[in-house]
């Protein structure tokens, strides 16, 4: 019996610290999830661009996409863009980066959109 009175009441801080574990990894999933979703629907308005390009110049396409970028609160600039024709190809470009502060300590998360197609002309 007096072993039991020893062990009384240990796993309440044990839990208590998986509990503090687990809302830490919540907080950080909430602020970055969304973050990489809005990455991955510039990627894929990116390559939807790309795809159908057809006549479109690159000035248009280069327009389209920094829109879509300010749509999803993304700080892509015209400089971090290329958009080139390069006979039936099509590349694009983007980087960017998206400061995600934590409390005490900002990340600056790098992303890096490539896009290479051909061009078919409807």
């Amino acid at each position: 019996m007096a072993r039991l009175q020893t062990r009384h009441g240990q796993g309440k801080i044990g839990c208590i610290l998986w509990l503090l574990a687990l809302a830490a990894v919540i907080g950080i999933a909430a602020k970055l999830i969304p973050i990489k979703i809005a990455s991955a629907e510039l990627s894929d308005f990116m390559e939807e661009q790309a795809m159908f390009a057809g006549r479109k110049g690159p000035e248009e396409l280069k327009n389209r996409i920094l829109s879509r970028a300010a749509q999803l609160d993304i700080p892509l600039k015209k400089k971090n863009l290329e958009v080139k024709r390069l006979g039936g190809r099509i590349r694009m470009r983007a980087t960017y980066t998206i400061p995600v502060e934590f409390p005490g300590y900002t990340y600056y998360w790098d992303f890096e959109h490539i896009i290479d197609r051909p061009v078919f002309v409807v």
